[in-house]
């Protein structure tokens, strides 16, 4: 008999590659961004040794080139309950709660992502999973028949549910298993160009909210966008016109910095794609635009003070000048890059202020100044004398403004709906079933873990 001995990291790797591979057939510009992102990285590490070096040790080279991230969106508490259990036969688990809603976007999202260190090394896979707000729909008689339509469909097959149970009960699965696994819940994520409403139904939706539309009127969550990382998301944003991609007007997030921060994101317009409607003996042929492409680069993650200071900075740019139009766009990143003028931009700096979480690692030099039994008693003694290393943490989680920006230049400028005060994290836990993880909690954990692993090496087991 087959030894279930495939580990999740291997799953989750065979998983993204197969996305990736069948989002490229959907979606030909996501190949050109694919190209287009591998040379402006091979670029940048060529023209920053330091940067190489900082990523080599870091063991960040090799994820680059599979790093990827998707987005998908779904209609009920149940599905939300089953994506959880099928994330987790790939060792992906849901870090982080974001409410949309207060960007006018009804949904309430969570990551599912790896956690352990090893594993973010291996494929650092994660999907941005959102939850329709039904509550949210204003007209009581169409969001009754929103819950309807949504209570009749099944996105998983019967096939990869069976998968999962034998995933719980077993602990692991045989290559055949993982195999079939794979093949099977990319059925869900796949587009399907043949609507489940008609298209009077199909247009109420609409004007309720464009995202509601692509929920509710399809067999399934299809990926509606997959996002490489990229090492200078300037450089892309400036070549995808060249490749025949228009990019939306501003890039979301932090302004360009020498030490980066948190998430900067960029996409073009959604596509729009051929549907067929279901109609009273015949069928209806319209359009529905939901899928499109982003760009990543992304910096290192903020405690708790960073990010206050992020986000109230962030706060005084969009209070001053419209966000999305293009008009704007200049006026905008001359904003952002004033305000943030006042964030440090120095790794000593973010460190020695507490702005920004570290792993550290002991150097040879340290090592060998343990051996020789001279060692520092503090730790910026250690780090002055070259026998401490510290190094950034990637941010590898996500930013609600951020992505309600993506959603609506994606989805529509013209929506302007505002559901402020509605954020209701207690009823998206109890609809995925378990507490989500508290990215800040990660990260602080990663970094003292990596602190007292130094330490130990030093020959300093306390903390400094």
């Amino acid at each position: 008999m087959a030894a279930r001995d495939v580990h999740t990291d291997d799953i989750r790797d065979l998983f993204s590659r197969a996305m990736s591979d069948m989002y490229r057939a959907e979606v030909p510009h996501y190949g050109t961004l694919l190209q287009l992102v591998a040379e402006v990285n091979t670029a940048t590490l060529d023209a920053n040794p330091q940067m190489r070096a900082r990523l080599e040790n870091g063991g960040e080279v090799e994820r680059l080139s599979v790093e990827r991230h998707g987005a998908i969106r779904l209609g009920t508490a149940h599905e939300l309950s089953d994506i959880r259990r099928v994330f987790a036969v790939m060792g992906m688990h849901p870090v982080g709660y974001y409410d949309l809603s207060v960007a006018g976007v009804p949904v309430h999202s969570t990551a599912f992502r790896p956690i352990p260190e090893r594993s973010l090394r291996r494929n650092p896979f994660r999907v941005f999973t959102s939850l329709l707000r039904l509550d949210l729909i204003q007209d009581p008689a169409l969001r009754a028949k929103a819950e309807a339509i949504l209570a009749g469909r099944r996105i998983f097959t019967s096939r990869v549910l069976k998968i999962v149970r034998v995933f719980e009960g077993e602990g692991a699965l045989t290559r055949a298993e993982a195999e079939e696994f794979v093949r099977e819940a990319l059925q869900t994520f796949c587009w399907r160009s043949d609507a489940t409403v008609d298209i009077d139904t199909y247009r109420k939706l609409h004007s309720a909210h464009r995202l509601i539309a692509d929920v509710v009127s399809f067999k399934g969550p299809h990926i509606n966008h997959l996002t490489p990382r990229t090492l200078d998301i300037d450089s892309v944003q400036a070549g995808m016109p060249g490749r025949g991609i228009l990019p939306k007007a501003v890039i979301e997030g932090p302004p360009r910095r020498d030490c980066p921060i948190l998430l900067r994101q960029t996409s073009f317009k959604a596509l729009e794609e051929s549907v067929v409607f279901k109609q009273a003996g015949s069928e209806a042929v319209g359009t529905h635009a939901a899928r499109f492409g982003e760009i990543e680069q992304r910096g290192v993650a903020l405690t708790a003070k960073g990010r206050k200071l992020y986000d109230n900075l962030l706060a005084s740019v969009r209070r001053s000048v419209q966000v999305g139009a293009s008009s704007s766009a200049g006026s905008y990143e001359a904003r952002l890059s004033e305000c943030f003028s006042s964030f440090p931009d120095d790794w000593t700096e973010l460190r020695g202020r507490g702005l920004a979480f570290f792993r550290y690692s002991a150097t040879e030099a340290g090592l060998a100044s343990r051996a020789a039994g001279e060692m520092p008693l503090t730790m910026d003694a250690l780090i002055a004398n070259g026998f401490l290393r510290y190094d950034p943490i990637d941010y590898e989680d996500f930013l609600p403004v951020s992505a309600a920006g993506i959603f609506q230049s994606n989805l529509g400028t013209d929506e302007q709906n505002n559901y402020v005060g509605r954020s209701n994290r207690a009823q998206f836990e109890e609809a995925l079933g378990i507490a989500v993880y508290d990215e800040l909690e990660l990260y602080d954990q990663a970094t003292r873990a990596s602190l007292e692993r130094a330490m130990k090496q030093l020959g300093l087991p306390r903390l400094l």
